[in-house]
């Protein structure tokens, strides 16, 4: 009772063709296909992308400011 048969495999999908039909199944699986393609290529560029690294730029925190070169800066000229 609790093992399927051949032949209630065969009824389930004769009844999943019935109510999806033909069409949708194989459009399904054509989504899907697309879908795992568009994953691979994704991981192949992730992988050409962390190959490509640029050296990492910095900011000298030790370096003196530069002065204003303008003198009259925050002053109305009348």
């Amino acid at each position: 009772m609790g093992s399927l048969s051949i032949w209630h495999w065969i009824v389930v999908i004769a009844v999943v063709l019935l109510l999806f039909g033909r069409g949708k199944i194989s459009d399904l699986m054509g989504d899907v296909a697309q879908g795992i393609k568009a994953f691979k290529k994704g991981m192949q560029d992730d992988e050409k992308t962390a190959e490509k690294t640029e050296p990492v730029k910095s900011i000298d925190h030790n370096a003196t400011p530069q002065a204003a070169s303008r003198s009259d800066v925050g002053s109305k000229a009348v």
